[in-house]
């Protein structure tokens, strides 16, 4: 029985190599993703706390409700908010980054194929010329 319809596509799509890539971006980016908050936590945030007066970005909430024993803390923390914020930033700055250097290098590789055509096309005179030059040099010769 053949497959048709949403089914039948969804297979397709899952059995190319570009979800296979895209697995491994998602993956990579997860990896990069915890990198990055952690440089966040651990290496801006205190330099920041430090510069701002010993303040720590993750500790920083609005307490709505106190703890009681029966139940938790409720608190707004904009302090995690702001440490999100800032790894938002570093992320879509490398992201820029690694952007601009690929697309620096996709079209110095496009200049470079144009250039190589140029050459080819100047090396090598049209069709019409070509014939001209023959019959030119077979009337020389009669």
């Amino acid at each position: 029985m053949k497959e048709k319809g949403f089914f039948a596509e969804f297979r397709k799509f899952i059995s190319r190599g570009n979800v296979f890539d895209m697995a491994v971006g998602i993956a990579v980016g997860a990896a990069f993703t915890a990198i990055i908050n952690s440089f966040v936590n651990d290496i801006i945030n205190p330099i920041i706390g430090v510069l701002v007066g010993g303040v720590d970005f993750s500790e920083l909430q609005i307490v709505l409700r106190h703890a009681t024993e029966t139940s938790p803390e409720v608190a707004i923390r904009y302090g995690a908010f702001i440490n999100s914020i800032i790894s938002f930033i570093i992320i879509a700055f490398a992201l820029f980054i690694m952007i601009k250097a690929f697309n620096k290098l996709a079209e110095t590789a496009k200049k470079k194929v144009e250039t190589e055509k140029a050459k080819a096309a100047a090396a090598a005179p049209p069709a019409d010329i070509q014939l001209l030059t023959e019959i030119r040099d077979l009337l020389k010769k009669n």
